[in-house]
């Protein structure tokens, strides 16, 4: 992805029917891609769709579009891997970090048992931290975070100063979690994904970064989580507008 026009390149997939026929999730993704590079981010985002653990779609949208508001260039969350032995193990560090940010311990349980009640959920519930209320109103759909991406090479030079793998899923990871703490109505982000066979998960906000936690849940559970921790006092309206049309683009150099 490089600088100059922009395009917002989407993508998601379901089983049984569209998202909002009762369809049930099965994979998404957000792109920012030239005009000559839309070609092979859709291909990339069909290739995502078409070959996910949770199985094969039935339905798939992929759809782009030209983005007129500039962009805001940001650098990426700092990175800490936390390696556990058990899911139960990693949820107990991913409560304590989220009780460093201020967020009251009964604050975080019952967001965890709202979010529980979704079986397949295709963004993130925005929960205020004073009161524990659910914020967005958008049932099983959520908010889905987009017009996303590194600068174009950006995400290698991080990955290989950070000695992690270059997987799309930490940089697509890192890329969500910089946008969403990167508003004043952000808190904290709780996550780990609905694939059955990917266990890690993570907590971040502004000031503890992106803490990767290396296990979240059982292998074979498809039951995912994400749940943003907002300031009720702030502009939610804002917050849910920067969410889904603000363009970001991360970038990131070696400090010297």
């Amino acid at each position: 992805m490089q600088s100059g026009e922009l395009f917002s390149v989407r993508m998601r997939a379901a089983k049984d029917g569209p998202h909002e026929r009762g369809g049930t999730h099965i994979s998404g993704g957000e792109m920012l891609a030239a005009f000559g590079d839309i070609q092979q981010a859709v291909m990339y985002l069909l290739e995502k769709g078409l070959n996910h653990s949770k199985g094969r779609p039935d339905f798939m949208q992929i759809q782009f579009e030209c983005i007129h508001e500039p962009a805001k260039c940001v650098k990426p969350l700092k990175m800490k891997t936390n390696e556990v032995e058990t899911p139960e193990e990693g949820q107990a560090l991913a409560w304590s970090l989220l009780e460093e940010t201020g967020i009251r311990r009964h604050i975080i349980d019952e967001a965890y048992k709202l979010v529980s009640q979704y079986s397949s959920m295709s963004g993130a519930v925005l929960i205020d931290v004073h009161s524990g209320m659910r914020l967005d109103n958008r049932k099983e759909k959520g908010v889905r975070v987009s017009r996303m991406d590194w600068q174009s090479g950006h995400d290698e030079k991080w990955a290989g100063c950070h000695d992690v793998p270059l997987h799309s899923r930490v940089k697509e990871a890192v890329v969500l979690a910089t946008k969403v703490c990167g508003h004043r109505a952000a808190v904290a982000e709780l996550c780990w994904s609905d694939d059955p066979d990917y266990i890690t998960g993570y907590v971040a906000s502004k000031r503890l970064g992106y803490q990767r936690i290396t296990k979240l849940k059982e292998y074979g559970d498809e039951r995912g989580c994400r749940i943003f921790f907002v300031d009720g006092k702030e502009d939610i309206h804002s917050y849910i507008h920067y969410l889904e049309n603000q363009p970001v683009i991360v970038q990131w150099e070696v400090e010297e």
